[in-house]
């Protein structure tokens, strides 16, 4: 879900429209996966609302659900052979690795950028790159902490590997962490994306292993803040 820049020129909206515009701009949609965690607790709420306790649980249970679901626009830059964060989140490891092997993309360690989110992060996931969707696959496994670097082997996971005009081959990995038990990925094999684009969602905290090619330059550190569909993570080569 990336948004353009309004073209110069474009005429301003005045009055009402103005002020939607801006509440628009300012408070993020909702992915359409968060509808029922949300409906379901205002439901609760109005059904309840002769007794106070029930519809503040009700208000404070859908707000708390809308803001987990958020998902903000984003711009991704207009480079050519960048890599963006397919995440929000920390980055928890910048290493080398052996890419998932359902992927069948070979057994030599490439370098990997691993994504931490927190319950408190934006849960969507948005495609690296621009690229044709080459597999998806989706292994059960269990369900450690995600900010443990065996969660990328032994946690349940949804793998999906993207090739590039240029050829490059990215693999992207979805590994559900303590509390997620639902991996979401809309994306399927022969699927076009665009960069940035939002292709899944995990729920509720999990983390996000990107994988390169051989030769390409890593430009984020451990640490560091990660913002999905805008943060450079990688030139390729």
């Amino acid at each position: 879900m990336a948004r353009r820049p309004i073209p110069i020129g474009t005429p301003q909206t005045t009055g009402i429209a103005h002020v939607a515009e801006l509440v628009r701009n300012t408070v993020p949609p909702l992915h359409p996966a968060g509808i029922p965690f949300v409906v379901a607790p205002l439901t609760v709420a109005l059904l309840g609302r002769n007794r106070k306790w029930v519809r503040r649980a009700g208000l404070a249970a859908a707000g708390a659900s809308a803001a987990f679901f958020r998902h903000p626009h984003r711009v991704p830059p207009n480079r050519a052979n960048v890599v963006v964060s397919p995440a929000d989140g920390e980055v928890a490891l910048v290493d080398t690795a052996v890419p998932p092997a359902e992927l069948n993309m070979g057994d030599a360690p490439v370098p990997r950028v691993s994504i931490f989110l927190s319950v408190l992060d934006v849960h969507v996931q948005r495609s690296p790159v621009a690229g044709e969707v080459l597999a998806v696959v989706h292994k059960p496994g269990k369900f450690l902490s995600a900010d443990l670097a065996e969660a990328s082997d032994a946690n349940e996971r949804n793998s999906m590997l993207l090739r590039t005009e240029a050829g490059h081959e990215i693999a992207v990995v979805q590994i559900a962490g303590l509390l997620a038990r639902r991996i979401v990925c809309d994306a399927n094999v022969g699927d076009r994306l665009p960069i940035g684009d939002t292709y899944g969602l995990i729920r509720f905290g999990s983390r996000v292993d990107t994988y390169f090619p051989k030769g390409t330059t890593l430009m984020v550190e451990r640490g560091q803040r990660a913002i999905g569909a805008e943060t450079v993570l990688a030139q390729l080569p």
